[in-house]
């Protein structure tokens, strides 16, 4: 009889060994288990080793590394009325675990969703110029609104990116005009800003020359030199400036003396008659 109690015991001692073996939990340290006992939420534990009481507790195990949600492309209108479509990425990671169990169904899903919606409703309230140039801008209104969203469900969004804007080849093709026709007109600008300012240097070099006639001459040899730098068969006669001041020198006052003797009014001479 004392041994039919002991095998008895023993098997009990088993029993409870297993039903004690099977209420460990280990959770990795990005892992974490929502404890329920009895359908009522009991807590969160976890990492680690733990014990939950067999077949009356009840572990959801959740995993608190940040996701990625690729959101799909999908067509919008902007507000000036182009159709485009936009693709994104958001990054997210769960806050309280608690929260994101028992608040939504599918948390996965609906982060998905919200985002989805929340990044076609912001482009469409933005110009196309806007889309393209400040998608930051837009990436940080997104993130704000889905933030705002999933906030009680124990989800924090850490980022949101959007990845490709698609646009219609006939709006290419005008914006590539555009940029062109952009460019154009810098590059006169700058032409015109260049000439004009060569124009100043030229006219206070004219002066410069006119103040000491030297300048010239240097100047005229320097093109000598410029132009028999390469191999060519140009020939080239300098005359002397002192030529050609010499000769304006001649051929200028020639002509006053003459003038002068016309415009002169003729000398009284007396008479013969007078003399008498």
């Amino acid at each position: 009889m004392e041994a039919k109690m002991g095998s008895i015991t023993g098997l009990v001692l088993v029993l409870l060994l297993l039903l004690g073996s099977k209420g460990i939990k280990l959770d990795r340290e990005y892992q974490r288990g929502v404890i329920f006992r009895l359908g009522r939420l009991k807590g969160v534990m976890g990492p680690g080793m733990y014990w939950i009481v067999p077949f009356v507790d009840q572990k959801v195990q959740l995993d608190v590394r940040t996701k990625t949600v690729s959101i799909e492309p999908q067509e919008t209108v902007t507000a000036d009325s182009v159709t485009i479509k936009v693709n994104a990425v958001l990054y997210y990671r769960i806050l309280n675990g608690d929260k994101a169990v028992i608040r939504v169904e599918n948390y996965q899903m609906a982060v998905y969703q919200v985002a989805f919606t929340t990044l076609r409703n912001v482009v469409g309230q933005n110009m196309l110029d806007d889309v393209l140039q400040n998608r930051d801008k837009i990436n940080l209104k997104v993130q704000e609104i889905v933030d705002e969203i999933t906030e009680p469900w124990g989800i924090e969004i850490e980022r949101v990116e959007i990845k490709d804007v698609e646009i219609p080849l006939g709006m290419q093709r005008a914006m590539a005009k555009e940029a062109e026709a952009l460019r154009e007109k810098r590059a006169r600008l700058i032409k015109a800003a260049a000439e004009q300012e060569a124009s100043i240097k030229l006219s206070e070099a004219s002066k410069t020359i006119l103040q000491n006639p030297l300048a010239l001459e240097l100047r005229r040899m320097q093109m000598l030199t410029e132009i028999g730098a390469e191999n060519n068969t140009t020939t080239v006669v300098m005359i002397p400036s002192d030529l050609i001041t010499l000769a304006r020198h001649w051929s200028t006052p020639a002509d006053r003396p003459s003038s002068k003797l016309e415009n002169s009014p003729t000398e009284s001479r007396p008479n013969d008659s007078d003399q008498d």
